[in-house]
């Protein structure tokens, strides 16, 4: 099949690349051109289009290449990219998060919405994404989303002990420096690798009736506690992390204030893998353990750290 690749040439994107032309495919790749494409290997025989997302006469650019298969990682405005594409394409697949279905009142967290988005960008795109899902499914077009948590892996700064994604945050864990948490350190974080989330998006493409009109979450098989992640930290870094504990509302209004920090502390990342892997044979490869482990080696090799 002809696949087009938004996004492509990203964290999610290149191990998705690799999987989709060893499976026999014709990638597309379409790319900004800000994050260079791998080269040699299976890239090879992709072919990459320089297309900005969202820029003029974008969505003209993707209809003429009458993809059969299109995957939007990016997700910016899924209605008017399907409006573009809708003639010529047989599967629509979107790149979500988890974060969309809200606060979870469900550990793990299934693919329905848990409580009201507090992210605006991403309660904007929850709601495009369902509406486009039910215009698809008028249409006759096979519909699939896909729901990380927190992505890892080589090619993207893991998440750090401040909610952030900050090589110096890294180089104090390092330096086993303190990291304050919220007592009793029991919310979930669940480091998910971008290779992993790739197969979601693989398998979905591999088994299309079986994902038409579905959302599915990604994830590693389990998550790790906040406590214990500073201490997956410690053991990739080879050195003790203190943990200093506070309450709640100190956490929230002093430690980390910024609603988008302190949430990796609030909201639960523990995605429930069961329907992708009932419906498509989703099997994660790596731990959250040795996904981060992988991330922090990527940022010493490429000397980000």
């Amino acid at each position: 099949m002809r696949i087009c690749i938004i996004g492509g040439t990203g964290h999610i994107g290149t191990p998705l690349t690799a999987m989709l032309v060893a499976l026999g495919h014709e990638v597309i790749v379409v790319t900004s051109g800000r994050t260079p494409a791998p080269q040699g290997g299976p890239w090879r025989g992709v072919r990459l289009v320089r297309q900005s997302y969202g820029g003029a006469g974008w969505t003209d650019a993707i209809r003429a290449l009458q993809a059969e298969v299109v995957i939007d990682i990016l997700q910016g405005d899924s209605p008017g990219l399907y409006s573009a594409v809708r003639e010529s394409c047989g599967h629509f697949i979107v790149c979500g998060s988890l974060w969309m279905f809200g606060l979870p009142r469900i550990v793990p967290t299934p693919e329905v919405t848990q409580a009201p988005c507090l992210f605006a960008g991403y309660a904007q795109r929850y709601q495009q994404m369902l509406d486009t899902r039910a215009r698809a499914a008028a249409d006759g077009v096979a519909f699939t989303a896909i729901m990380p948590p927190n992505i890892c892996g080589p090619g993207k700064v893991p998440i750090d002990g401040c909610g952030g994604r900050d090589p110096e945050v890294h180089r104090a864990h390092r330096r086993g420096e303190p990291v304050t948490l919220p007592e009793p350190g029991s919310v979930l974080i669940g480091p998910c690798d971008a290779e992993d989330v790739a197969r979601g998006f693989a398998g979905a493409v591999q088994h299309r009736a079986a994902a038409t009109g579905e959302i599915f979450n990604v994830g590693s098989a389990y998550a790790l506690t906040s406590l214990q992640f500073i201490e997956a930290l410690a053991a990739i870094y080879g050195t003790p992390i203190p943990v200093q504990w506070t309450s709640w509302p100190r956490f929230a209004s002093e430690v980390l204030p910024d609603l988008g920090s302190h949430w990796h502390f609030k909201a639960h990342m523990c995605p429930d893998i069961s329907k992708i892997r009932s419906r498509l044979g989703y099997e994660p490869a790596y731990t959250p353990e040795q996904t981060l482990e992988r991330a922090v080696q990527w940022m010493v090799d490429t000397r980000v750290l």
